[in-house]
């Protein structure tokens, strides 16, 4: 078991006052809805919630038409449905105009009717994403849960490794990060340069400022895995984005 979850209770920090969930009142019946993208830290959240007993029964994935939304990622959305289905758990898709009040809209309207107790992210410094998607639970009279919110991120780094999770590189916009980390694994190498580049560049080794995107192709909980059967990279001055092009279901090993 990994370290965040070694911290029990207190690890599973909630946000807001009246609407948080209180530690040691919640139990296995609690069923959420996960703010998904298919990036490491929302899947790893979901990783967390699940070895509580939490239950998470629907995956809400925001399609945002502004390419520098601040409160959504990005690259690669449209593969989360071939990542719903691997888990097996049900789908709910919004596409959001630009712009603030369209994009929480956007995430309300996805919310609205469905039967849960809360809506988990995988937030772990943006006030700006939490405090609006907390906004946006209050008024549904939901909870938020961000069992990843204010752990270090130089750990955090190294659990994504140990709790089974597989991850690519899918964007990088940060001086250090070249042509060359798309695509690439998330292993313990490339744990080592990020961490090196924090101390370096100052580049956040969880890319919470923007500096990388991830894509989850397979973890412990997952029925299926994904392979990626073409992808892409596109590079644009300092960035760059690795695109898949075609990928498929395969079983598990083991």
């Amino acid at each position: 078991m990994n370290k965040v979850n070694n911290r029990g209770a207190g690890a599973l920090r909630s946000l807001g006052a009246a609407k948080a969930f209180i530690d040691g009142r919640v139990r296995g019946d609690v069923q959420l809805a996960a703010l998904y993208s298919g990036g490491k830290d929302s899947t790893y959240a979901i990783s967390v919630a699940l070895q509580r007993a939490w239950d998470v029964t629907t995956l809400v994935s925001i399609v945002p038409a502004d390419p520098d939304s601040m409160l959504y990622h990005v690259p690669n959305l449209h593969v989360v449905p071939l990542l719903a289905e691997a888990m097996g758990l049900p789908l709910v898709r919004a596409r959001a105009e630009p712009g603030e009040a369209a994009e929480l809209g956007a995430l309300r309207s996805a919310l609205e009717g469905l039967h849960v107790d809360g809506v988990l992210v995988g937030a772990i410094e943006s006030d700006y994403q939490v405090s609006r998607v907390n906004r946006v639970a209050h008024e549904l009279d939901l909870r938020a849960f961000a069992p990843l919110w204010r752990h270090d991120p130089r750990v955090l780094a190294g659990e994504y490794l140990r709790a089974g999770l597989r991850i690519v590189f899918s964007s990088v916009s940060a001086e250090g990060l070249d042509a060359s980390w798309l695509g690439r694994a998330w292993d313990e190498a490339a744990v080592q340069d990020l961490l090196h580049l924090h101390v370096a560049r100052g580049v956040h080794p969880c890319g919470e400022g923007g500096e990388f995107e991830t894509l989850v192709l397979d973890a412990p909980f997952f029925r299926k895995r994904v392979r990626v059967d073409s992808a892409s990279r596109v590079w644009t001055g300092s960035s760059g984005v690795w695109r898949v092009e075609a990928a498929s279901l395969v079983e598990r090993a083991g």
